[in-house]
């Protein structure tokens, strides 16, 4: 079963877009379900920084593991039932949260999170793929990062709402709430998102097996785009509020601002880049020129010349930058997918792909975590500045790869 087709309504393309980006969303909530209770939970269970970001770190490596593998369920068996086991997860490490008496049951929380995260690339991108007109994937897409942006920008002002007026375990009660809720409207809907028969009738026997797209450059050098970009993005996650409290002298409360703005910039970025995304062949030059953007903010924040007043508006560009790079990277990926092995393996490759972001955000708390423990916040930036500019050499080559047909 292919791509839908470009007969397919307006109104049913829309309702499969915007289901698939609330179950995004929902995942990108629990992305942050701990980072904003890093202040209640260094003092709960005396914790530094690093030891708080290795909960990160943990919640990552799992979904990244799990995402590689969760591919491969969702060809077999179809996206719905493992988006929807995925949210289960996701609501119970809320309770695993609210429960913790320790760091070692903190750390359990992260898991069980990263293990139901793991599940939602693969679907999210088999079903829109499956269920989506070819013309109007290039919305689709857009929809989905910016939904996910949207669930990013929601967790923090919920989770620390609640954790200011009842306390930090009610937040992880919260957040399993809304994992339910979620649950609850996806299985309400499942007749638009319900792909098992196609999962069945698609075509196994590939030339090479299964395993056959690891032996494709192009799939590898997407992994590693995307392993930069959102190391890039975890730094940020992580330590912008602390870094900007400490450099620039800003308070909490504006400090943590310009990470609201990252987001919001963000969420713009990717809603104005999908309007772009399925136009011509050069979705590589799109995401170099996005991302050189980025990577101009960022050295501006870390040389410090950037006046404290600034530190908002350069974090939205950035912002800005980096979300406009989005649709057209998953463009990128779903030619690399199709090119090669067709529909029958948009689970494994997006699983596969879409599993270097998990690594990145994992691998960002280890590396600069112990360089916000010394206090070295300007390295900190010239890294993201870094992280980005190589970014855009990945994106080029995989560009020019994809149309030499080197991807084959």
């Amino acid at each position: 079963m292919s791509a839908a087709t470009p007969a397919t309504s307006l109104r049913q393309d829309a309702t499969v877009i915007s289901l698939v980006g609330f179950a995004h969303g929902t995942s990108h909530f629990f992305h942050f379900m701990i980072p904003p209770l890093f202040p209640w939970l260094m003092a709960e269970f005396g914790l530094t920084f690093t030891q708080v970001g290795l909960a990160m770190t943990v919640f990552f490596i799992v979904s990244s593991t799990g995402q590689a593998l969760a591919g491969f369920v969702v060809d077999r068996f179809g996206a719905l039932r493992v988006l929807v086991g995925g949210i289960t997860l996701l609501s119970l490490s809320g309770l695993v949260l609210a429960s913790a008496q320790s760091f070692a049951m903190l750390l359990a929380a992260a898991m069980v999170a990263g293990l139901g995260n793991s599940v939602f690339h693969p679907a999210d991108f088999t079903l829109l793929n499956r269920r989506v007109s070819t013309h109007r994937l290039g919305h689709a897409f857009s929809v989905h990062g910016l939904s996910g942006n949207l669930g990013w920008a929601a967790s923090p002002v919920l989770m620390i709402a609640v954790a200011g007026h009842w306390g930090w375990r009610a937040s992880g009660v919260a957040a399993c709430l809304v994992g339910l809720a979620a649950g609850a409207f996806l299985l309400a809907n499942r007749g638009l998102l319900d792909d098992a028969r196609a999962a069945v009738v698609e075509p196994r026997k590939e030339r090479g097996g299964v395993f056959a797209f690891l032996g494709v450059p192009v799939v590898w050098m997407c992994f590693v785009f995307f392993f930069f970009t959102v190391m890039a993005f975890g730094v940020l996650q992580n330590f912008a509020a602390p870094i900007f409290e400490k450099s620039y002298g800003l308070s909490l409360g504006l400090a943590t601002s310009g990470l609201t703005a990252y987001l919001l910039g963000s969420a713009a970025g990717t809603g104005t880049g999908g309007f772009f995304a399925s136009q011509g062949e050069r979705q590589d030059a799109k995401v170099a020129l996005a991302l050189s953007v980025a990577a101009l903010c960022a050295v501006g924040l870390a040389t410090g010349a950037a006046p404290a007043w600034g530190v908002v508006t350069l974090m939205g560009i950035m912002g800005f930058g980096a979300g406009f790079s989005g649709p057209s990277r998953d463009m990128l990926v779903r030619r690399a997918a199709t090119t090669t092995f067709g529909p029958a393996a948009f689970g494994r490759i997006s699983g596969f792909v879409y599993s270097g972001i998990d690594l990145g955000l994992a691998s960002a708390p280890l590396v600069f975590g112990p360089m916000m423990d010394a206090g070295r916040y300007s390295q900190v930036l010239w890294g993201v500045a870094v992280l980005q500019t190589l970014a855009i050499l990945t994106a080029l080559t995989v560009g020019t790869r994809s149309r030499s047909g080197a991807a084959s």
